[in-house]
């Protein structure tokens, strides 16, 4: 395998974080292998609803930020770690398992809390909280650092070696942003959005603004 050149720069990978949501303590850091080519984003604007029974509403008012999805494809392959057995024993004894579990594992709880919920009903406990599950960060660059909660996630196994470990597998995340909305501005994630959003105003502010005339106009009515 051919080495990278020394001069060549550095390839920012994206990942996922995640995070104790009340101490902010890094639990675990996921990066991608492969960047994905594309990476798909909606936003559902927070805008008022029109007014009922005559009663007029400011159509220009927002009730809060946009509810941004994200939707990214990754792909993951042990083929390059399987040519070099003695420096990937882990690839050779599982394939992707590892990183597959990983991932998994961002929409399970672990196995510590399940029993502990149970132990808790078992003792009469009234009333049972539902799990809390670490704060999830998607990271794409130092631009993007977001809160999310994932909303769905798929696997598709494309290879396996001979003890049936898969070796090639494609990887889709759909994602939610949480803002302030769902998190309050104290939370960690709260601060994060911010930071966010914060960092779109500046973007949006470095954006060359063209005289009216390039619309085709001479001024607005």
């Amino acid at each position: 395998m051919s080495s990278a050149s020394p001069i060549s720069p550095r390839l920012v990978r994206g990942g996922i974080v995640t995070m104790d949501p009340d101490t902010s303590v890094v639990q675990s850091i996921i990066a991608l292998q492969y960047n994905p080519d594309s990476l798909s984003r909606t936003l559902q604007i927070q805008a008022l609803q029109g007014g009922q029974d005559g009663v007029r509403v400011d159509a220009l008012r927002l009730r809060g930020p946009a509810v941004e999805t994200i939707k990214i494809e990754a792909e993951l392959d042990a083929t390059d770690q399987l040519e070099f057995p003695p420096q990937n024993p882990t690839a050779v004894q599982f394939g992707l398992h590892p990183q597959l579990a990983q991932l998994e594992m961002l929409v399970n709880p672990t196995v510590e809390t399940l029993e502990a919920d149970d132990a808790m009903a078992n003792a009469g406990t009234l009333e049972i909280i539902p799990l809390e599950q670490p704060l999830t960060l998607f990271v794409w660059s130092k631009s993007r650092v977001v809160p999310v909660r994932l909303t769905d996630f798929s696997i598709t196994e494309e290879a396996f070696d001979v003890n049936l470990n898969p070796i090639r597998a494609k990887v889709s995340l759909g994602m939610r942003v949480l803002t302030v909305d769902d998190l309050g501005f104290s939370h960690p994630g709260g601060r994060l959005f911010m930071a966010y959003l914060g960092n779109k105003e500046q973007l949006a502010s470095q954006a060359v603004t063209v005289a009216i005339n390039a619309l085709g106009l001479a001024g607005l009515p």
